[in-house]
């Protein structure tokens, strides 16, 4: 009899120890899910914001038409990214685009100077601030989830499962990370 009892101990340790492991990876999935929905929900609020910046600042400089058409496409790039590498490439024409426009926007004294203009820079660079640390979280989460689907004994149980995959960071070249992670430097002097 003990020998049972010993051979039912095991087995339940065994699957008690397999639904944890599991249940860990569906935990951090969802969370490096819900990070990744940040961030779009973020980059959304930046696509839609942008318009607003883009129409006052074209009411100052109407000759600076290539300016423009970069944001739009940098903004459609953005709105139609649908993986964590598409982002970062949207990203790298956003930033280089918003750069752009507020060197144009400094060529202007009147535009610096319009309290619309100030309150949509402000509101802009909230943005900035929210999709970096939203970024930051999101690579956090896929760096626990990557981590945990490597090691033992979750590896050996996702194999089982085959339901989990290791997620990519969002993140930029190097040479474009400095660019990338300090939002457009707007001074109003």
């Amino acid at each position: 009899m003990v020998p049972l009892i010993i051979a039912i101990v095991v087995v339940v340790i065994i699957v008690a120890a397999i639904w944890m492991t599991y249940n860990s990876l569906v935990k951090l999935n969802e969370r490096v899910n819900e990070a990744w929905s940040d961030i779009t929900v973020q980059l959304k609020y930046r696509a839609d914001l942008i318009p607003n910046v883009v129409n006052t600042v074209q009411g100052y400089a109407k000759h600076e038409k290539g300016a423009f058409e970069e944001i739009a496409k940098a903004r459609s790039a953005t709105m139609n990214a649908k993986t964590v590498n598409g982002a970062a490439e949207a990203e790298r024409s956003m930033q280089s685009a918003l750069g752009r426009l507020f060197a144009i926007a400094e060529a202007y004294p009147e535009l610096k100077a319009n309290t619309n203009f100030q309150q949509l820079q402000q509101q802009l660079q909230d943005v900035e601030d929210k999709i970096q640390a939203a970024r930051r979280f999101y690579n956090a989460g896929a760096k626990e989830l990557n981590t945990k689907i490597k090691m033992f004994p979750a590896n050996f149980i996702n194999n089982l499962v085959g339901h989990f995959k290791t997620r990519d960071y969002f993140e930029v070249p190097d040479g474009e990370r400095e660019k990338i992670e300090k939002a457009p430097e707007v001074k109003f002097d």
